[in-house]
């Protein structure tokens, strides 16, 4: 997906908040940080700083693509109405970028062919977002496919594996660095690749791939 113009990324699906303005590999404004529940206080100043660092408008955008999940429910809803917000606004189409694959995208950056990783982060202290995957072609398959798994499965699966995400302390990981979640920069590069089909203006069907149902704690009598 290449029309010339630049694609606006935006990562909350974890604890860091992220935005990128990607023209390409060689052009591209990036700035994140990492500071817990304050997505909605920064994410706007995010987007102003990218498109300022630019020296371009919100209406020079060609696409808005936004890290869609599995992550922090509350972190998606930011991230999702951000996008839906601006896209409004501007007229411009979203893409939906599954993270766990913008992950594995990046990651194919980092190992070698043929190697198999998992990637797990919390959904509670019980359970985890699991996927598996494998270095194919300077690209990433799925060996399994995302699912909700609880902790001991989890330790099964994980057996002298390399695992990455926030429920990769297990004691057998042989991972040798910690990732947790994509960069914005790595969310547009995989739109840029893979969004062509997903682009759509139907702002109101567009909702985060929770996984989960949500669970409304109310007050006990």
């Amino acid at each position: 997906m290449n029309n010339g113009k630049p694609i606006l990324a935006l990562e909350t699906s974890e604890r860091i908040c992220g935005v990128c303005l990607y023209f390409d590999e060689e052009k591209y404004f990036e700035f994140s940080i990492s500071l817990k529940n304050a997505h909605s206080e920064v994410i706007f100043d995010l987007v102003d700083k990218v498109l300022h660092s630019a020296g371009t408008g919100i209406n020079e955008v060609g696409c808005i693509a936004v890290s869609a999940g599995p992550g922090s429910f509350t972190g998606l809803r930011i991230g999702m109405s951000t996008a839906k917000g601006l896209a409004f606004g501007a007229s411009l189409p979203i893409v939906a970028v599954p993270t766990f694959e913008a992950m594995a995208f990046q990651l194919k950056d980092f190992l070698i062919e043929g190697t198999e990783f998992i990637i797990a982060n919390k959904v509670n202290a019980e359970e985890a977002y699991f996927a598996r995957f494998q270095i194919k072609s300077n690209n990433y398959i799925f060996a399994d496919d995302l699912s909700i798994i609880n902790r001991e499965k989890l330790e099964k699966q994980s057996k002298n594996a390399l695992i990455f995400g926030n429920s990769a302390n297990v004691e057998s990981n042989k991972a040798e660095f910690s990732f947790t979640a994509p960069s914005a920069k790595y969310i547009a590069k995989w739109c840029e690749k893979f969004g062509s089909d997903l682009l759509t203006f139907d702002y109101d069907f567009l909702e985060p791939n929770y996984l989960k149902n949500f669970i409304i704690k109310g007050m006990r009598k």
